[in-house]
């Protein structure tokens, strides 16, 4: 019996870790399994050539709301040019409501529900032998026109499941894709919009075990481990225990987690100040809503002031990079009351702020109380709202429109400066400059068209001038910075009129070829000659103080904030400015920083912004990281 286990993913990076517990589960019995990775931008057609041409007995899909609707096409035609196969359906999507996909799609022959390895591998000996199929607890069928559902499955003891991680084909792109790992299933909560909270209790693998097989990962050239985890850090020991390890066998690897910020003890938050090595790990947070109302009645236990405070210790000791999510659409939270919840969580400006619409995935409690919130929503997956008793279409579009630019210009990190200034010190608050920079995007029509990086700042820089926004020199200036350090190689073009004359640009150059300890001792040990510095600098003079305007955007804004923070934080790898080589002027560095306000509304810049011009000295390729370096000189 020839098997094909597959999936649809969302992107090619990403790897299925369903099929393969699958195959390491049914292995040992069933020799002839086959995983089969697609993604959801890959032709219906190809893929059904491809799995026709593979002339498999069973097809099992594994099925999530990104990938539902292509899978359901494929099954159509998949039963159309091979009849005889078996295709059995698999994963969270398809688990809690089996019989509405059977009635929906008739090439569906059997659906597995909740942990899949026990009983998939009990089906797949009743396919091959008697086909006692009401004996497949877990499992729905057709017994002729009839679709049969049976008893669920009891839960799997995890340390009784194979590893999935030691296919041997799977180790050449261990390095090109992301692996996705578990140590638990379940969770402790019960938060009603999630599917995490059906099921009740949290189950581990043996952490020795889970070692051993990060360990094996690592060493074959894993980059990027993503954990599963619903809530990583809910065993503390357990968690402390595997921070550790990780700190010690990272190899330069990645690892991703899904943690509850406001149940993080200080001593953890002191040991990952302490130890984590900068950029290992990245912490995904889901607060979803500040509104206290609102949490109470999707069952979300949330002390945001003790989240606020652990984002922002993680935040001060800049070894770890926070994703913060946000849902909007939940019971109780209007526009109004959002854009509150938007402005309390981006006070902290994390690094990443994802701004969701609330799904109503099948399975859910919120789903079942549709009708109590008057809520409106997509039949097919994935299933967002378009309305609710507090929020309307109008809103939902509107919000839509923010959510574009937040990510094009907060969450892509290619404005990282003009951003923080914005939002410091120009608009009334976060949601009111992307909101309106979204509905100025939309009127212009410029949601139909792409973009190359420089349409980007033009169209911001039209947006600020026809609103009539003041400091247009500063914010042109740090657009200037942005876009030279959103480069690997010196640009060959800009998106503004150079006006630094050639003779200046040329007796600057020739001062800084000439005294180059004076900038860094890296750039006079580099001994770069004038010739080799024209081919790997940019040079732009600023019409104001640029080390005033990075001192009022640098530091911690939100309130739990440390009171010592370095203010180099804003530049990337970068040493400090140094003394003129011009004017021959004192040395100036910027001076640590911490803004603590627990209000997002904007402040007023430093009247020291407007003393002096600065030459803005950008270098390319001149190290390992080939990140873009700058320095700054006062004029």
């Amino acid at each position: 019996m020839k098997i094909v286990l597959t999936t649809l993913n969302a992107k090619y990076i990403h790897t299925s870790l369903a099929i393969r517990l699958l195959k390491a589960y049914s292995e040992h019995e069933f020799k002839d399994i086959h995983l089969v990775e697609y993604t959801i931008k890959d032709p219906v057609m190809n893929i059904v050539s491809d799995l026709f041409q593979k002339r498999p007995d069973v097809i099992g899909f594994s099925c999530y709301i990104w990938n539902i609707e292509e899978t359901l096409k494929l099954i159509g035609i998949l039963k159309q040019v091979m009849p005889e196969v078996t295709i059995v359906l698999g994963g969270p999507e398809v688990s809690y409501e089996p019989l509405h996909w059977m009635k929906r799609e008739a090439g569906i022959d059997f659906i597995v529900n909740g942990d899949g390895e026990e009983t998939f591998h009990h089906l797949l000996q009743e396919l091959r032998d008697d086909r006692k199929f009401h004996f497949v607890y877990g499992a729905a069928y057709r017994k002729g026109e009839e679709i049969i559902v049976n008893p669920p499955r009891p839960k799997s003891d995890l340390n009784t499941l194979p590893t999935p991680h030691r296919f041997p084909e799977d180790i050449p792109d261990l390095s090109k894709r992301i692996v996705y790992f578990e140590t638990s299933r379940g969770c402790p909560f019960n938060c009603q919009f999630c599917l995490s909270s059906i099921e009740v209790g949290v189950r581990y693998y043996d952490i020795e075990r889970v070692k051993s097989d990060l360990l094996y990962l690592i060493e074959n050239g894993a980059k990027i481990i993503k954990f599963l985890d619903r809530t990583f850090n809910i065993n503390r020991n357990y968690a402390m225990e595997m921070f550790q390890f990780l700190i010690d066998n990272h190899q330069g690897c990645v690892f991703q987690f899904e943690i509850t910020a406001d149940i993080m003890r200080p001593e953890v938050l002191d040991f990952l100040s302490n130890n984590a090595p900068p950029g290992i790990f990245r912490f995904e947070i889901g607060v979803q809503s500040t509104n206290d109302e609102t949490n109470e009645l999707v069952k979300r236990r949330q002390n945001f002031k003790k989240l606020s405070r652990t984002v922002m210790k993680i935040k001060e000791s800049r070894n770890i990079d926070q994703h913060l999510d946000l849902i909007a659409g939940l019971p109780m939270e209007d526009y109004t009351t959002f854009r509150k919840t938007f402005n309390d969580v981006f006070v902290m400006e994390p690094e990443e702020l994802q701004l969701g619409f609330l799904k109503m995935l099948r399975g859910t409690g919120l789903r079942a109380q549709a009708a109590k919130y008057e809520y409106t929503y997509m039949e097919h997956a994935p299933y967002e709202i378009l309305s609710s008793h507090m929020m309307t279409f109008s809103d939902i579009i509107r919000l839509k429109r923010l959510e574009d630019v937040l990510e094009k210009y907060w969450n892509s990190h290619r404005m990282d400066h003009t951003a923080k200034y914005l939002i410091r010190h120009v608009f009334d608050s976060p949601f009111d400059f992307f909101q309106e920079f979204g509905d100025y995007w939309e009127e212009r029509g410029w949601q139909k068209i792409g973009h190359q990086l420089e349409d980007l700042f033009t169209r911001l820089q039209s947006f600020l001038i026809d609103r009539g926004t003041p400091s247009m020199d500063i914010i042109t200036g740090l657009m200037k910075l942005d876009y030279f350090l959103g480069h690997k190689y010196k640009p060959r073009k800009i998106w503004w009129d150079f006006v630094l004359d050639k003779s200046d640009w040329s007796s600057y150059l020739r001062d800084i070829a000439a005294n180059p300890g004076q900038i860094s001792a890296q750039l006079a040990e580099a001994g770069l000659s004038e010739r080799e510095l024209q081919k790997y600098t940019v040079l732009e003079v600023l019409p104001f103080s640029l080390e005033a305007v990075l001192e009022s955007i640098s530091g911690l804004r939100a309130d739990g904030g440390s009171e010592e923070e370095e203010a180099d934080n804003v530049v990337d790898g970068v040493v400090p400015s140094s003394e003129s080589l011009i004017q021959g002027g004192t040395e100036s560095s910027l001076e640590e920083s911490v803004q603590t306000t627990s209000s997002a509304v904007a402040v007023a810049e430093p009247s020291s912004v407007r003393e002096g011009r600065t030459l803005l000295i950008v270098m390319y390729q001149q190290n390992e990281s080939q990140r873009a370096q700058y320095y700054t000189l006062p004029l």
